[in-house]
């Protein structure tokens, strides 16, 4: 696993595949609760033009041992602004990576 992202400057990584995904400890590990990212500008390349498709993007989870770190989480949203593929394919690809 890459060195992880936080404190550190990071550059943004050039494919989903390339992006690390950091986790860090749950600080309230037996308590049930639930944790909301918004990308209010998510971007990927669409595969058949090539032109950026733009989404209002929202992850919701409820953590157990370990959260996503907030950091890498946006880097590796970011890496997806080159990538070619449709919002489906995206979103199956950011919750398999999550889970």
């Amino acid at each position: 696993m890459p060195d992880p992202v936080l404190g550190r400057q990071a550059p943004l990584p050039a494919s989903p595949e390339e992006a690390a995904l950091d986790t860090v400890a749950n600080p309230h590990p037996g308590l049930v609760y639930l944790v909301r990212f918004t990308c209010p500008e998510f971007t990927a390349l669409c595969p058949v033009t090539g032109q950026p498709d733009f989404a209002h993007l929202v992850i919701d989870y409820a953590p157990d041992a370990l959260i996503l770190e907030s950091k890498s989480l946006k880097l590796f949203l970011g890496s997806f602004r080159n990538h070619a593929a449709f919002h489906e394919d995206c979103t199956l690809t950011i919750a398999r990576r999550a889970v």
